[in-house]
């Protein structure tokens, strides 16, 4: 399955370096919003789960994430509303951005000019969305053929080794299920979400095209409304940024 890639890690690397400066507590603040909206018991409330256990793994405070959380049933606060822009960047790859705002009319400037001032540019809806599968996405601690074994038998469609871990990928709806059976086994899991796994990978081996499609997916990221990105290419490994 394409989708996982050496952004990926370059992704995650950010978000350790974000964490420090808190704009990754930002964006888990109104994803925690946003899912609240579903019920804010994170029992009842799967969505909810999967986010407070992203906070928790990235050392949010406690105290944010209730305050967050009850910002879905506070009527008096301005409400969240979960919007999508698609668009290319350099040398063609695809791009989804996923956003929580309360103002459309100043996230949509904001992820356009990140496009635009980086080389890419916005495209209309479902022209690059069709490039992308809706997945189930968890990572677990270990390797090895008994756990990957142990993946599958709990309802993985999909399940790949990466960097000491494996990354299981799994139907939207069988996330909850999967991620359960995974932690009932005994298996530790790192972190689970829905998000969207390219359908096929564009590999780029140009060092000057992979720094400027880095440096947009790095603007797009740096943007307190964007809570996700996604894209559908890969650097070659020769390539050193």
């Amino acid at each position: 399955m394409s989708g996982h890639s050496k952004w990926s890690t370059i992704k995650r690397q950010k978000g350790a370096n974000d964490a420090k400066r808190g704009v990754l507590f930002t964006k888990l603040g109104n994803q925690l919003a946003v899912a609240a909206r579903g019920g804010t018991d994170p029992n009842t409330n799967s969505s909810l789960a999967m986010v407070i256990e992203k906070a928790r793994a990235a050392n949010m405070p406690m105290s944010n994430i209730e305050r967050s959380i009850q910002r879905a049933a506070d009527k008096s606060a301005a409400q969240l509303e979960e919007v999508t822009y698609e668009g290319y960047g350099p040398g063609g790859v695809a791009v989804i951005v996923e956003c929580a705002t309360d103002n459309k009319n100043r996230t949509y400037p904001e992820v356009r000019l990140a496009f635009t001032k980086n080389g890419g540019n916005m495209a209309e809806p479902g022209s690059v969305a069709f490039q992308f599968s809706r997945k189930g996405v968890v990572r677990v601690k270990g390797v090895g053929e008994e756990l990957l074994l142990q993946v599958l038998d709990a309802g993985a469609e999909d399940a790949v080794e990466e960097e000491g871990e494996i990354v299981v990928y799994t139907a939207p709806s069988d996330l909850a299920k999967v991620r359960a059976a995974l932690a009932e086994a005994g298996v530790e899991v790192i972190e689970s979400e829905l998000t969207f796994v390219s359908n096929n990978t564009l590999e780029v081996s140009d060092k000057e095209t992979a720094r400027k499609v880095v440096n947009l997916m790095n603007a797009l990221e740096d943007l307190d409304d964007v809570t996700s990105t996604h894209t559908n290419f890969d650097i070659s490994e020769d390539v050193q940024l």
